[in-house]
């Protein structure tokens, strides 16, 4: 951490600001061999920028209080070079040999180049030129220069510009510091002041010679010239910055008092020269010494800044002692010397580091009864940290105390949108947005990347576009962040062919897609099972944008080819992740946990939950879920029981006690039920990617349990959190049920719940449809079109559903030519359901299916494996001929 920083420091004083490494001593009096300083260690100047009297120009009026020093012996100079009755130079001309002296070669002529303007030429236009050469750090041209004006009587330079010329070398590392000596034993003895002095020991100080800088110092003074404040705060500076050894403070103080006692009012000390002594207390934690410091520059009547409380709380943070400011605070309050917002900002942010969050708050409700008004950047600090602990309450009465005294500004609400987007509040963010615009507040870049990233992780595509909408109206070129948030959301809704226009549109306004790009795009396919467009997205990001996959890529194919029943490819891909020497997550894990799970073995299950165990604190819900479901299926009921024990008497996570509870039947009531639906809405918070995957495995295990009325009702819930949005499409053409994102069990609840709305439309009198479709798989062209699929009949979840439904409403169902990817009824075969529950008006029948939880099974039962086991997906279906439709019925369509 630099001590001091001089950018923030409005004085007329000012040091070095670079980085220092002491090395050996040199002398004084005449210049070094060049051997000598080749032996010294490199310093690399990365600074780059600033004038003359370089070291000095960085506190912005250091400079020229510095050329006020020398204005006096530099005027007489000036009157004699400027000859009399010629009229001074203009910008022009001085830009003009800038740029003559820019182009000369090694060997040109310097004074061919200023043939031309000799004579209007003034030191100040050398000045400038001297200034620009250091800002280039061309100081080879400089001392060309300057070695040409020593040999010129109408040029010849004065102190100010010796200084200047001092400056630019001593910027160049300990290797030119004889150059600068050279420099400046030109100077005749008589000419020199403080000006040159302080150029001369600025050089020094800037190269980590700090014990050289004092010395010079002593002997600026032996030579009767009087130093300034500038002079003591570099050599100060040097001092308080050496670390190899570091200087004792007591050396730093007494350079303190010399300048308190120093008759001279310019040597007083000034803000930079308290504030480089509070750094140096900082970092050598002596908090009793800052505060010693503090009184002491207020009974001087030098105000602190910004840079100097930041110094006093880090001073007794180190301490750990930062109550002790507070106390401080009050009693320069008391006294009438108020600190300034900055000061408990910096207060603030020193408890938030530790989160301290009572003591943080403790320092705003200070700041109000001390008389200081907070500003937006105070309540910022407390909305962030508030947020970072998940006390969103407490981010919404903050930020209506804020409305009531401080306008929001544009960072306020980036911290929000940021806030809220990752405790998954995303139509909070929204809201938030309006808000801001409502109130006239303008969004930033970022603000739209914020909102943007919260409508994606919630699925919340159209408000993505009208975010998107709003950047093209106010000129803004959206990010690929922001259109990663509208391809993500896009792929939440199962909305492919709108995220591939999207994903291709980023290209087409010059905003390329970055690998989040490509895996969002991926992992919305992946949702779906469309394996073989996430390996095309893949591999157009490996062979045309020359990006390689990383663990995220690798996670969303094994999600891929577990969707799409490509079991042995989804291994294989964790496998190639393993390869490619990226360390698996939870997610990773998960993803093999359940391709093993959905090809039914059971050994290999238990060892990757095992490490799974051993991986994470607590495995997710989905883990356990997935396990659960295994067991069911194969009627491992003794191991299930005992899986279901562990996960109700884990005390790390009440959610797990809670779902566990929810699958023996224990919270049907409803206040019980209460804390079923709290726990199902957390997992919302996590987004939209997280929460298919956690309803998926909670819908196999309870429909594979035989809860179909508690599945139905997590699904309701599902529906409700704008889950499955895809899931009913009805029109007067088509009823349709979209179950291609579902679990197999997850669409087992869903189709039954379907089947019996669909038995309640039957039982009424509402016009039929041409036909009623379960939408099993999608498959995309290459321009992300939805094409007619040839794999679906030997899905896991197709041929359950298949069975399923041909069991429950005999051959009402079939595959159609024109579609493999669906099941469907003609309007024909509604027609004869109609009228067969016409003729049963008076059975008790509520539906097709009956939805009723069953008694959980008993260890040793067997309920799916007496028979070759269809319903568990390993099955084969007969090959059935497709059904032959009527041109006139599918002509509608």
């Amino acid at each position: 951490m630099a001590l001091v920083s001089t950018a923030t420091v409005a004085s007329s004083s000012c040091h070095c600001d670079l980085i220092l490494f002491p090395t050996a001593r040199r002398s004084w009096r005449g210049p070094r061999s060049r051997g000598g300083a080749g032996a010294r260690l490199a310093v690399l100047d990365r600074a780059g920028t600033g004038g003359g009297l370089a070291v000095l120009e960085r506190s912005g009026t250091g400079v020229a209080a510095l050329e006020r020093m020398g204005a006096a012996a530099a005027a007489a100079r000036r009157e004699e070079v400027v000859p009399a009755g010629n009229g001074r130079s203009s910008p022009y001309e001085v830009d003009s040999l800038i740029e003559r002296l820019s182009n000369l070669p090694p060997r040109g002529s310097i004074a061919r180049c200023l043939e031309t303007a000799r004579h209007r030429l003034t030191l100040q236009d050398f000045a400038a030129v001297y200034r620009e050469f250091s800002r280039r750090g061309d100081w080879q041209r400089s001392l060309r220069l300057f070695k040409y004006m020593q040999r010129q009587s109408w040029c010849r330079p004065d102190e100010h510009i010796h200084a200047i010329v001092i400056g630019v070398l001593g910027r160049q590392g300990p290797a030119l510091l004889d150059k600068c000596l050279e420099v400046f034993h030109d100077l005749p003895t008589e000419s020199r002041t403080a000006l040159s002095y302080t150029s001369l020991i600025a050089a020094y100080a800037r190269n980590a010679l700090h014990e050289e800088a004092r010395a010079l110092l002593d002997q600026m003074k032996a030579e009767g010239v009087a130093p300034t404040a500038a002079t003591y705060n570099t050599v100060l500076a040097a001092c308080a910055r050496a670390t190899d050894p570091p200087v004792p403070f007591d050396m730093l103080l007494g350079l303190f008092a010399e300048m308190r006692h120093d008759v001279s009012p310019s040597v007083r000390p000034d803000l930079t020269t308290y504030n480089t002594l509070l750094a140096a207390a900082a970092v050598r934690s002596l908090a009793d010494q800052s505060e010693m410091l503090l009184r002491t520059m207020l009974e001087a009547g030098v105000s602190p800044d910004t840079v100097s409380y930041r110094h006093i709380v880090d001073a007794f943070a180190s301490a750990g002692n930062l109550s002790r400011v507070a106390e401080l605070f009050a009693e320069m309050a008391a006294t009438g010397h108020t600190p300034d917002p900055s000061a408990y900002l910096g207060l603030m942010e020193a408890h938030t580091r530790v989160g301290a969050t009572a003591e943080a708050v403790a320092v705003l409700r200070q700041m109000q009864a001390d008389g200081c008004a907070p500003t937006a950047a105070t309540y910022r600090v407390l909305l962030d940290l508030y947020g970072k602990q998940g006390r969103f309450d407490g981010v919404r009465e903050l930020f209506r105390e804020m409305r009531t005294s401080v306008p929001p500004d544009t960072a306020t609400y980036n911290v929000l949108f940021r806030v809220f987007g990752d405790g998954g509040f995303f139509k909070e963010v929204v809201g938030l947005f309006h808000d801001m615009l409502q109130t006239g507040v303008e969004p930033d870049m970022l603000t739209c990347e914020n909102v943007m990233a919260a409508c994606g992780r919630g699925g919340l595509h159209e408000d993505a576009r009208e975010v998107l909408q709003y950047m093209t109206r106010e000129g803004m070129v959206p990010t690929a962040d922001a259109y990663t948030g509208l391809v993500e959301a896009l792929g939440h809704a199962a909305m492919y062919e709108e995220a591939y226009v999207a994903f291709n549109m980023m290209t087409e306004i010059g905003s390329l897609p970055t690998i989040e790009t490509y895996n969002t795009l991926a992992n919305a396919y992946a949702k779906g099972g469309l394996f073989q467009e996430a390996e095309a997205i893949f591999s157009r990001m490996t062979n045309n944008a020359g990006i390689q996959k990383n663990k995220d890529s690798f996670d969303a194919l094994i999600e891929a080819y577990c969707q799409g029943a490509q079991l042995d490819d989804a291994v294989k891909a964790y496998m190639d992740m393993r390869k490619s020497r990226f360390n698996p997550d939870e997610r990773s894990l998960e993803g093999v946990l359940n391709a093993y799970c959905i090809a039914g073995v059971i050994e290999e299950s238990k060892e990757q939950f095992e490490e799974l165990q051993s991986s994470v604190t607590v495995p997710s819900i989905m883990a356990y879920c997935m396990m659960l479901s295994l067991y069911a299926r194969n009627d491992r009921w003794a191991d299930a029981y005992d899986l279901l024990e562990e996960m109700k008497t884990n005390h790390a996570s009440s959610t797990h006690q809670v779902i566990a509870s929810l699958i023996k039947g224990e919270y049907d009531d409803s206040s019980n039920w209460q804390m079923v639906e709290y726990a199902l809405e957390n997992s919302t918070l996590e987004g939209c990617d997280y929460s298919l995957r956690f309803f998926n495995a909670l819908l196999d295990v309870l429909w594979w349990f035989g809860q179909k009325d508690r599945a139905a009702r997590v699904l309701d819930q599902a529906v409700k959190f704008g889950l499955f949005p895809e899931l009913h499409r009805d029109t007067k053409l088509v009823w349709s049920l979209d179950v291609h994102r579902m679990s197999v069990g997850a669409a087992l609840v869903a189709v039954s719940v379907w089947l019996n709305k669909l038995y309640d439309r039957l039982n009424g009198d509402e016009d039929l449809p041409q036909l009623a479709s379960v939408f099993l798989y999608i498959h995309l062209s290459r321009r992300g079109e939805m094409e007619k699929s040839t794999i679906t009949r030997g899905l896991p979840t197709a041929k359950v559903v298949y069975s399923f439904l041909n069991d429950t409403l005999s051959a009402s169902f079939h595959f159609p030519k024109w579609n493999k990817g669906r099941i469907i009824c003609l309007k024909s075969q509604l027609k004869k359901l109609q009228s067969a529950i016409d003729s049963s008006n008076g059975s008790a029948t509520a539906g097709f299916v009956t939805m009723t939880n069953s008694r959980l099974p008993s260890p040793g039962s067997k309920i799916y494996t007496r028979e070759v086991p269809v319903d568990n997906g390993t099955g084969h279906l007969p090959d059935e001929p497709f059904v032959e439709e009527k041109d006139a019925e599918l002509l509608a369509l």
